[in-house]
């Protein structure tokens, strides 16, 4: 049995109640590789904890307060214990999915989140505990889909930008287009030992967690009884069990990982997101810190990979 690794939340939240109308779903379509993709801005100082970026934020003009910047869910979320101290009106109870199941939980209403420069008004965001979180709340595709977002992982700041602004060329960088499935970026351009595979970036992940299709097409008659198992702990506090196995390469548009260790397991946002029944995985930041930059945007479905010197 391995340590209890944390496995970021993949949120679906629609009312729990049915008489209660459904919130609009952010709908970003697959993400493609670009080289031209350039972030500016002002880079917010990120802190790292083990390969997650956390960023200061700023809610109704108070705090700064810290975030985790996680673009698999297509939510922000704020910890219990700062909802209890700001005055925000409550929102309706939902029911959320994370990645190891579905749990009800009460939300709040915030007028502004406030990340750099971007401000973005009216998010009502799902209620959880802190110690599920590893922070004081995480910032979703709700925020995140109008915005570009550079992570440097060797610098470990994160810029944001708004992508309506135009960018410059910028020559010799492996950009990838994505589609968009319920706001996340999702991967064609990318394989395991030459199997295409749909591929979700998760910068809120700690861990690279592949589905059990893809587990069965790359292991193939190997005994599964002979992986090692670990416990993926989600946000809303929910355990999944996960076998183990090490990857010999796993090709991201141009590059190539090679001995990439994943989880596998059948975790409901395979399902959420229509991926469930061919080989697909979530790339964590235990994998996206191989490369020294990660820029996303969202709104024009680019993902662009800056290779360690």
């Amino acid at each position: 049995m391995m340590s209890p690794l944390l496995v970021a939340l993949a949120v679906a939240a629609a009312p729990a109640n049915p008489d209660v109308p459904k919130p609009d779903v952010v709908v970003i379509p697959p993400a493609s590789i670009d080289n031209s993709l350039e972030i500016s801005g002002d880079p917010l100082a990120a802190e790292q904890q083990r390969s997650r970026l956390f960023v200061a934020v700023r809610i109704n003009d108070t705090g700064p307060y810290r975030f985790l910047v996680d673009s698999g869910a297509d939510r922000s979320v704020i910890a219990q214990s700062l909802a209890d101290r700001l005055p925000m009106p409550a929102g309706p109870i939902v029911k959320l999915q994370g990645m190891a199941g579905t749990a009800r939980v009460r939300t709040v209403v915030l007028d502004r989140l406030t990340i750099g420069s971007s401000t973005i008004a009216g998010i009502t965001a799902p209620v959880l505990m802190a110690r599920d979180l590893g922070a004081e709340g995480l910032i979703g595709i709700d925020a995140l889909a109008d915005q570009r977002l550079l992570l440097d992982f060797d610098k470990k700041t994160i810029t944001v930008q708004d992508s309506r602004i135009a960018l410059p060329t910028v020559d010799g960088e492996i950009v990838v287009t994505a589609r968009r499935r319920k706001g996340q970026l999702i991967l064609t351009q990318a394989s395991v030992a030459s199997t295409r595979i749909s591929a979700v970036i998760d910068t809120g992940s700690e861990v690279t967690l592949g589905n059990m299709a893809l587990m069965r097409r790359y292991l193939g008659r190997r005994s599964i009884e002979t992986l090692k198992t670990t416990q993926l702990i989600s946000v809303t506090g929910q355990s999944l069990t996960a076998h183990v196995a090490t990857l010999s390469d796993v090709r991201i548009g141009g590059i190539t990982l090679n001995n990439v260790t994943i989880a596998f397991a059948d975790a409901p946002p395979f399902a959420l997101f229509g991926i469930d029944k061919e080989p697909s995985m979530f790339l964590g930041s235990d994998l996206l810190k191989s490369f020294r930059r990660v820029a996303l945007d969202f709104r024009h479905r680019k993902v662009r990979f800056v290779l360690r010197r």
